[in-house]
């Protein structure tokens, strides 16, 4: 009871110190403390969920492992194409003959 009376107290702190306006804002307070507590609580790995952190570090692993697998893909699909242009341009020069014995 003793830390909601601070917290009130510390929010109420910067409104004017007349009485008849700080109590709607203590009801206003009241009521959120009231009826929004379960939205307003601790996330699983905050509040000490058993298998909450662990599962959160297992995404985040995945995820920069896929982000690693998706840029050396690239790397992988960049040289590939380099050398199928390669044999392509090299294919191409090859069709041309040179003629012997051409005008000087």
């Amino acid at each position: 009871m003793k830390r909601v009376a601070g917290l009130l107290g510390f929010l109420l702190a910067g409104l004017p110190s007349n009485r008849a306006t700080k109590r709607p804002w203590l009801a206003v307070m009241l009521t959120l403390g009231v009826f929004a507590a379960t939205p307003l609580s601790a996330c699983p790995v905050c509040f000490g969920g058993p298998n909450s952190l662990s599962t959160g570090m297992d995404s985040a692993i995945f995820f920069l492992l896929a982000i690693v697998a998706f840029v050396q893909i690239g790397f992988v699909a960049l040289f590939w194409s380099f050398r199928r242009r390669a044999k392509q341009l090299q294919r191409h020069r090859e069709q041309f003959h040179l003629i012997n014995g051409g005008v000087r």
